[in-house]
């Protein structure tokens, strides 16, 4: 299925023919591809990373990014492997392991993808890998995608920046360790912006909490979006007291959750069916695939044949 797949898995007779290519290979300069795959639902991948896609001859891929894009857009001769990270999973690839992947497969084939979910520039980690690439001189390409907050918003009916209800919109995050001082809690608490959290779920009733506190009003709607965009997205609707005062504990992951006036709009505008059972879309990291896997290359590969 792989091309230079008996790098890890044959003979010494064709790890020779390996040690010929490699050489060989390191005279060339690749190029990584970085592609926004959308928010999940595979038809909302753009028609450039789609086109790319399918003349790679290297793809990184990230477990958000779903199964069915490679399956229906990839080259079939492709080398594919997967760099998968999960909230709280220990099994989780680190940041510094897939950017020397980066740089091994730059040089060693011309046209490589760096798959990530949603679009590149928003929480993707594409500072380290951008910054891997410019010390080594790397040429790289970036393909936007479909962020999240635009996804949820479309099949929600959810417009974020109504006129009359929100001046604008803030694109967020919020971890257990996030530090938000005191005076922008009351400034988000005013809501004259919508506010899209991405992976905070977890953390919501911290976020919720620290919101009234601030002064934010008690009937504040707000959505979490359960896998947008997928055939299994789910929407649960909520004001910032009924949250308070009886919280939900788990949501399925990926989840991103719409705070504002404009959440109350989501009952008149849904055209979408936001009633699926939480069952997951998106494989879990421990789910085995045909992928290759990063550890296997780097252990069995890297002290051969690449620097």
């Amino acid at each position: 299925m792989y091309r230079g797949g008996f790098l890890f898995y044959h003979s010494n007779t064709n790890n020779k023919r390996m040690s010929s290519e490699t050489e060989t290979r390191k005279l060339q300069t690749g190029k990584i591809f970085f592609i926004g795959s959308g928010p999940g639902n595979p038809d909302l991948i753009t028609v450039k990373g789609a086109t790319i896609l399918s003349q790679a001859e290297v793809i990184i891929t990230d477990r958000l990014c779903g199964d069915e894009i490679i399956e229906r857009y990839a080259n079939k001769n492709a080398i594919t492997i997967d760099v998968g990270k999960q909230g709280g999973n220990k099994k989780s690839y680190k940041q510094e392991d897939i950017n020397k992947l980066l740089v091994q497969f730059a040089g060693l084939y011309e046209k490589v993808v760096r798959l990530k979910g949603g679009d590149i520039a928003f929480f993707s980690n594409v500072y380290d890998e951008l910054q891997t690439l410019h010390v080594n001189n790397i040429e790289y390409e970036i393909i936007p995608g479909i962020t999240a907050a635009s996804g949820a918003s479309a099949y929600t009916g959810v417009p974020l920046t109504a006129r009359g209800f929100a001046s604008g919109v803030q694109l967020l995050t919020y971890y257990s360790n996030t530090v938000i001082s005191e005076e922008n809690w009351r400034r988000l608490a005013v809501f004259e912006e919508t506010l899209v959290f991405y992976m905070s779920s977890n953390n919501l009733i911290s976020i919720v909490e620290k919101l009234l506190h601030a002064g934010a009003d008690s009937n504040m709607p707000f959505i979490v979006v359960e896998q947008a965009t997928t055939p299994n997205q789910n929407v649960q609707s909520f004001t910032l007291q009924s949250f308070y005062e009886n919280p939900a504990q788990i949501f399925t992951s990926p989840s991103i959750v719409i705070m504002g006036k404009v959440a109350g709009l989501h009952k008149n505008f849904t055209w979408f069916n936001n009633e699926q059972p939480s069952v997951n879309f998106f494989r879990s990291i421990e789910e085995e695939t045909n992928y290759l896997k990063i550890k296997s290359f780097i252990q069995q590969k890297n002290t051969e044949h690449v620097n």
